[in-house]
């Protein structure tokens, strides 16, 4: 007996010490500040395609809801908008950097104010972990960077038509609206927290879901077609609400979410509208552009990273976030312009890599992010590979191949890597095949010059 109550205790004490699991965003190429950027295109762009409703007691009625939990600590400090849809599906989503939008069909569909509270909580909380922009960044590693590097090329486009012309798409099944099933579950925890904050009931978002997902057909349909169900979300809501400060919670006000109910249902049908076309230079895809007679200088200058130094040709230009490690270096030729979006031809992109768990070896890691590099870019492929060393300590080469943003023009990718307590340090050097020799000296001049931070 007294065994056993010791194994309980200890138990015991390792559940408390564990906690709640810590919820942040992941990976990312993009800034708080592009995150913003880009909701507002995108929502421009959404406001075509759907009815936003000018009614002042529905607009009230969410904005009163999404405006306190945004004011909670954990919804990150973005500038929130709420915004309601005239549709009978039952939906609601937001995009990166804090426009939100609630159809009337999940006003007419939930039980109580605390359940509508429950749904925008969860997109908050999509939007405060930086979802859509963590997916797109794992999309498309390797050409993002110059798609958010506009400036290098002397203009600054449209980051949503950047984004379109690589693939990443605005759409519900697009990679900005449509998460995973962890980023769902981390969405309900991060969600449920901030309910709790503010006095809603956290076990009723669950509940809602359930009532969807029972009910099945039609009504839930849309919702879980871009938020995948985690599964058994009840009991991991019911388990995070153990170590919330204890509360007397509510299901909010019922007599002014029955008044919206009643304004819903006497709404008239939304007209249809046209889905937006795409414009003729994202149909064309990428322009025809000659390979441009690139020499760089041999002169070098030094880039400071947080952790490492890297020389480049004083020639070239550099673009970087002050929230990120990474940068994108190339001459200004080396970035190709096709339609609104921008491509590497030449240059370099280095960054740190975090994969989905820490690999035991090198190679591994390495592999981890060439199957994320082959599966964003169709047609590359891998041409070898070899141990090398950098700064003195381990590091691997990955070469690749794929196709050039010039015309008629083999690319050739090389990747290195090196393990590094932040993550799997990498550089990749870009090039035409044409322009390989011309080119080699300096991407060799750069790799010897990295140092690390000890």
């Amino acid at each position: 007996m007294k065994r056993t109550a010791l194994i309980l205790l200890v138990l015991g004490t390792i559940a408390v010490a564990q906690g709640p699991r810590k919820l942040k965003p992941g990976f990312n190429l993009f800034s708080k500040e592009q995150d913003v950027q880009l909701g507002k295109e995108a929502a421009a762009e959404i406001e075509k395609q759907v009815t936003v409703i000018d009614h002042p007691e529905l607009n009230a009625f969410v904005r009163r809801i999404g405006e306190k939990l945004a004011a909670t600590p954990e919804a990150g400090g973005y500038p929130y908008t709420f915004k309601v849809v005239n549709d009978k599906s039952i939906n609601a989503f937001a995009l990166p950097g804090g426009p939100a939008y609630v159809h009337t069909g999940l006003l007419a569909a939930a039980d109580n104010e605390a359940q509508v509270a429950g749904v925008v909580a969860h997109e908050i909380a999509h939007v405060a972990l930086r979802h859509g922009t963590n997916q797109a960044s794992k999309a498309n590693l390797l050409q993002l960077p110059a798609a958010l590097a506009g400036a290098m090329a002397g203009k600054r486009g449209s980051m949503l038509g950047s984004l379109a012309q690589l693939g990443i798409g605005l759409g519900f099944n697009g990679v900005l609206l449509k998460f995973s099933r962890s980023a769902e579950s981390d969405a309900d925890l991060l969600g449920a927290r901030m309910m709790a904050k503010v006095g809603y009931n956290p076990i009723e978002m669950s509940q809602f879901f359930e009532k969807l997902e029972a009910e099945g057909g039609n009504r839930g349909l849309q919702f879980f077609s871009s938020h995948p169900n985690p599964g058994n979300r009840r009991k991991a809501i019911e388990n995070e609400i153990r170590y919330l400060p204890r509360a007397q919670y509510t299901t909010g006000d019922a007599s002014s979410f029955t008044k919206v109910q009643k304004v819903v249902a006497g709404l008239p049908a939304a007209p249809v509208k046209q889905q937006a076309q795409q414009s003729q230079q994202g149909q064309q895809g990428a322009a025809q552009v000659p390979v441009p007679d690139i020499r760089p200088s041999s002169r070098l200058r030094q880039h400071r990273g947080s952790t490492y130094t890297l020389s480049y040709p004083d020639d070239w230009q550099v673009v970087s976030d002050q929230q990120s490690q990474g940068i994108t270096v190339a001459p200004r030729e080396g970035v190709v312009q096709s339609g609104s979006g921008n491509a590497i031809g030449a240059g370099a992109v280095v960054g740190f890599h975090a994969p989905a768990q820490r690999q035991a070896n090198l190679r591994d890691e390495t592999n981890d992010l060439v199957r994320q590099l082959v599966s964003s870019n169709p047609g590359m492929k891998v041409a070898g590979s070899r141990q090398i060393r950098v700064d003195n300590q381990p590091a691997y080469q990955v070469n690749l191949q794929s196709q050039s943003p010039y015309s008629g023009e083999t690319e050739i990718d090389t990747l290195v890597t090196v393990s590094r307590p932040e993550g799997l340090f990498y550089v990749v050097l870009i090039a035409p095949q044409s322009r390989l020799n011309s080119l080699s000296n300096a991407f060799t001049s750069m790799i010897n010059s990295i140092r690390f931070s000890q």
